[in-house]
Parts: C-alpha cells; structure tokens; sequence
C-alpha cells in the first residue's frame, strides 16, 4: 500500500494536546473536504524526508534547518510519531556543548556549493571548538527560534505509549533543558532577563526590515567573497538584496572568527516572536517534567517572569504591538547623546564617532517596524486582556488587513514604505506564522477569526502546492513549492477536531490524555528512504 494512503482511509478524531481547542460552532474537519490535501502534504514530507530528518525543499534548502525540523515535527506526528521523534532527536544530536542548537545541520552526502554558507564557512569543528560543538557533525553556529520543546511536546501526546517505551521525552528533556539555560544566560545580553539575536538568520524572518536600521552598522563583506547559490532557485526579486547579504555574511564570519562567544558582536536585538517563542516552549517544558515525575512548577513562574518582561520591553501601546529592541543602537560616546531605553530614544551618533579615548556608553531603542514579528506573542495565554485584544485589532487593522484585504499575514506592514509582496520577510504571508497565529486566535477566545485563518492556511497551502511564502494580496505562490513546514503545519491543521468551547491555556498543569493516532504500522515501523 501506498504510505500516504494511509491517511485517506479514514479522519481519525484527534484532540491535539497543548493546542487552543476549536468551539462547538467550529466545522468538524471531514474526509470529504480534507482527504486529497492530507495526502499531498504528507507526500510532501515523504519527498523530503532523507531517513532521519527533513529537508524545507530539496533544491533551495538541501540540509536540515533547526526550527523547520520543529515545525515539521509537528505535522508529521499525525502520519508517524516514530518519524517526528527521530526528527527532534536527529537536530538535537547536534547540540553543541554550550548547550545551543545549531540552525543547520548539514548533510555530508550534499555537494558543497548546493548552498551557502556552506560547511567550510562556519568550519564550526574548529572554530566553535571552545563553545563545544560536535567533532563529527558539520554544524552552522547560529541558532534559529525554540520552538523545539513544545515540538517535542506535542509529538509526545501524539502517541504517549510509543514515546514512553522508547523513552524520547527522558532522552531530549536534557538537551532541551540546556538549550534554554544556554539561551537565558548566554544571550541575555540586555541585561533585562530576554534573549537576544546576533544575527537576522537567527530570528528567522531574514531580510526583515525590522533589521534594516541595525545592519546599517554593518560593513558588508564583499560581493566577490562569496556566492549565493539560492539564486540558482529562486528568482532574484524574491530574494534578499546582494546588499543584505553581504551584511549578513560580515556578520556570520566575524562571529565565527570571534569563536562564536556571544556579547561582543555589532548586531544585537531582542526580537519579540523569539522570545515567545520561548516562552511557550517554557510551558511545554513544564509539561515534560511533570510528564517525567518532576515539578513544572519553575518553568512555570520563569514563563509567567518573561511574559510581564516582553510586556514591558518590547509593547509599544502607540502601534498596538510588540518592536524590536536594538541594543546597539546607543553604543555612543559618553556625553554626546547616549540612550537608554525607551522608544522615542534618538540622539545617537554613527558608530565610531566622537572623541577618540572617550568611553562608549550602551544604550538600547525600539524600532518603529511593523512586522509580524510583533503579533506573535498572541500565542502567550498569560498576556494582559488589554495588550491580546490590541494585537486582534492591530491584526485588522490597515497595517495587516487579515479578514479584509489578505487572508493570511503579511509579515510586514502593508502600510510601510519597505513593503515588498514578494520579497522574502519583507511583506509576504507566511504558513508558519499563520499557524502561530492562528493558535494564538484560539488561545484568546477570537473562534472565528482563528477559525477563517486555519481555512485560508489550508486553502492556500493546497492552491499553491505548498509554496514556501505567498503574496499576501493574491495568494500567488513565491518560493519554493513542496516546502516542509507548510506541508506540516498544513497537516496538522486538518487534524484540528470540533469541541466544546472553552479557552484552554497553555500553561495548565493537567490535561486528559490524548489517544494515539490512528495510522498504521507506518508510525512504529517505517525508517524512511534515503537521500537520492
């Protein structure tokens, strides 16, 4: 039999453990409106999976990228939890020994110029030898938003019995537990308790705008020192500039040359969707322990001390939403306009002015970006009432339009004089954040609204044979098609049951136990192909 077959022979009820319920009014998802789609996306995932982890798309991304592997862990637990399990395991058998996840893990068998920055450019065998990454697995040095913990999680309730007998959540509470503490330590480079990013790469969202003030700074390598294979892929007017890319790599290289030690870099931002993106995974985290015979107790309170943090660092009640937080931008000399915090700060100089000798003075600034960057922590059930119901109307506001003019979210303002349909994070809807959103909807009692989301993310994943991003105007497909996550998450949304309303939070300490999965001997059994 076909493995994807499978999942057309029936519409298994499913309760999705840790996920914001659907209501009563919510329409139950049925093998007529669903089958042809399940089975697409989870063809989608056998494509890509090279049997032990899973690919974005084959060509533009050949390797395995960290918070894509989350994602797609996610999907794939409703067609085999034993294939979602390895995939968490495979990433986090990276794990370097100062406990962060690297946002690559390369495959060897993948010829050197498929992409870049390839292996021999972050060299993290010998460069990152003192952070302690692995001797035997060629690695990035960045690291990619953590989703990981609720990831693994979820992939637990999918099928608890089978997670139990081989032990996974024993097996990667550990590492995942040194990758938080490794972030809350090491990156808390605010001093104020949240991560910070040292790169644009690490947030995810690369070309951003919100990152245009701060690569500013940034003396871009030259044109002639590298090349950019995803340009073989995908057409340029997708893509970041070559500009951007030249910051990007000055960026990576002098942090690799640097030993990959955080804190001394010219790029450093407390980016709003990492940092709750953290927070939720210090939910699942809780969940876990509690899972092992542990307290979740303290996972819990951290959560609830970094949500009133993010509140309070990075809420702009003018806009309505989260900004970015630039901590480099008052890196001045003393007496001559230094910053604070705050968002109306100005008053810096361009770096390296001023009187030579003279101390610098750290200093730290919103940015005024509108990006969906900002409307992510909607996914947090311990957000103020007033600050979640500013982020619903902000989300329908002219600047994102969802319900009105897009029916997925921009990823920036479409209102900003950056905004570009087509060009990467710079104003494309994404299915990654849709999914988050769409949780998030639901997390705040918005039904409908979560409701008309999970629709449009299904329908448009389906129209565009699961394009990587999507004009948010017409829909139109930019990108890879046959991209991982949005097959995923695609997956995981057709399984979204109707039930009784009432709000669920994430951080509750007791749950009903969720049934298997009901998909065959495929989930115990299949190890999966190999890379062609």
């Amino acid at each position: 039999m076909d493995r994807t077959a499978q999942l057309t022979a029936r519409s298994t009820p499913y309760e999705t453990a840790y996920d914001p319920p659907a209501t009563a009014t919510t329409p139950a998802t049925t093998p007529a409106t669903t089958t042809s789609l399940r089975t697409r996306a989870a063809r989608v995932l056998e494509a890509n999976w090279t049997g032990a982890s899973t690919v974005p798309s084959r060509d533009l991304y050949p390797h395995q990228w960290s918070w894509d592997s989350a994602f797609i862990a996610i999907g794939l637990r409703h067609v085999s939890p034993l294939r979602a399990q390895t995939e968490l395991e495979t990433l986090l058998a990276a794990q370097w020994g100062d406990g962060r996840v690297p946002h690559i893990v390369f495959n060897p068998s993948v010829p050197l110029d498929a992409y870049f920055p390839s292996p021999d450019f972050w060299r993290s065998a010998t460069a990152g030898r003192t952070a302690g990454a692995p001797r035997t697995l060629q690695t990035s040095g960045i690291v990619q938003p953590p989703v990981h913990a609720l990831a693994a999680w979820l992939v637990h309730r999918a099928d608890p019995e089978l997670s139990r007998a081989r032990g996974f959540l024993a097996r990667v509470h550990p590492r995942l537990a040194a990758w938080h503490r490794y972030l809350l330590h090491r990156r808390d480079l605010g001093g104020a308790g949240l991560v910070s990013v040292v790169h644009p790469w690490e947030q995810g969202m690369d070309n951003s705008p919100c990152w245009d003030t701060p690569l500013a700074r940034i003396t871009p390598a030259p044109a002639r020192s590298f090349r950019r294979a995803d340009l073989d892929h995908g057409a340029a007017e997708d893509r970041p500039t070559d500009l951007d890319y030249g910051r990007y790599v000055r960026l990576a290289a002098d942090y690799r040359d640097a030993g990959y030690a955080d804190g001394g870099g010219e790029f450093a931002v407390e980016d709003p969707a990492f940092n709750a993106l953290l927070i939720a995974s210090e939910h699942a985290l809780a969940r876990i322990a509690e899972e092992l015979g542990a307290t979740g107790s303290a996972r819990r309170a951290r959560a609830q001390r970094l949500t009133a943090t993010l509140v309070e660092r990075l809420w702009d009640a003018e806009t309505g939403m989260f900004l970015c937080r630039d901590l480099r931008a008052g890196d001045t000399l003393s007496g001559r306009g230094a910053s604070g915090s705050g968002r109306g700060v100005t008053g810096h100089g361009a770096p390296g002015s001023g009187v030579e000798g003279e101390p610098r003075v750290p200093g730290s600034r919103l940015l005024p970006e509108r990006a969906v960057s900002g409307l992510v922590p909607l996914i947090l059930p311990g957000l103020p009432r007033d600050i979640a119901a500013a982020l619903v109307r902000t989300l329908r506001g002219p600047h994102f339009s969802v319900g009105d003019r897009t029916r997925l979210v921009p990823s920036y303002d479409l209102l900003g004089e950056a905004f570009d349909p087509h060009r990467y994070w710079r104003g494309p809807a994404w299915f990654n954040t849709g999914w988050l959103l769409e949780r998030g909807l639901r997390t705040h009692g918005e039904t409908a609204a979560a409701e008309a989301l999970r629709r449009a993310v299904l329908d448009l994943a389906d129209a565009t044979g699961f394009a990587e991003y999507v004009d948010p105007y017409t829909g139109a497909p930019c990108g890879a098609t046959g991209f991982g996550w949005t097959a995923a998450l695609a997956l995981d949304l057709c399984h979204r049951p109707a039930v009784r309303h009432e709000r669920q939070h994430l951080d509750k300490s007791t749950q009903r136990v969720v049934p298997p999965t009901d998909t065959g001997t495929f989930d115990r059994s299949d190890r999966g192909g190999h890379r062609g």
